[in-house]
């Protein structure tokens, strides 16, 4: 009896572990982002963050974000780029201009895991807005407009969150429409 007992248990226990794994599961850019990877592992597989991807190689941020963390990372499609004067990717790439694209980069990542739910419970404390610290050591303010979570970078640039709560096994990733730039 005990036995049988043990191996429900077992069972019962198993299923939770995987409807949770399969609940934080999610889709971006037609890839599977899956929380026991981390950021890199799973961003480099979306055909939608080609562009942040290959910025981040540039700017040499990869080890970091594969590191322990736990970060959270606004993370900016190829369209979000695409908004960028022309010339201005392709130009922050190039090896003189490193620090530049590290600091725009890491204005882009929290310290910490801040899911979807709490950055909203910490604009809905501030009665509408919410500040962050980023890494680069600037200043993003959360607001909502509706239902969507904008944030809004110093220069009052504003980007909307279009994916949320993408786990990682060292944080988590939130889509964004738009890049972030520092003051």
């Amino acid at each position: 009896m005990k036995k049988i007992i043990i191996l429900a248990i077992a069972l019962v226990t198993s299923a939770a572990t995987t409807q949770t794994f399969a609940q934080k599961t999610k889709m971006v850019g037609g890839a599977a982002m899956y929380p026991t990877k981390d950021i890199v592992d799973n961003a480099v597989n979306s055909k939608d963050h080609t562009t942040l991807v290959a910025a981040v190689q540039a700017a040499g941020l990869v080890e970091t974000l594969k590191s322990e963390g736990p970060f959270t990372v606004f993370a900016p499609t190829n369209q979000a780029f695409e908004k960028l004067p022309a010339g201005t990717v392709e130009t922050l790439v190039k090896p003189e201009n490193k620090g530049t694209l590290t600091s725009i980069l890491t204005y882009h990542v929290l310290a910490g895991k801040f899911s979807a739910d709490a950055i909203m419970k910490a604009i809905k404390n501030g009665k509408g807005s919410a500040e962050f610290k980023t890494v680069a050591g600037g200043t993003l303010t959360g607001s909502m407009n509706g239902k969507n979570l904008i944030l809004t970078d110093e220069k009052g640039g504003k980007s909307m969150v279009t994916i949320a709560d993408v786990f990682q096994k060292n944080g988590v990733i939130h889509v964004i429409d738009t890049v972030l730039l520092p003051n």
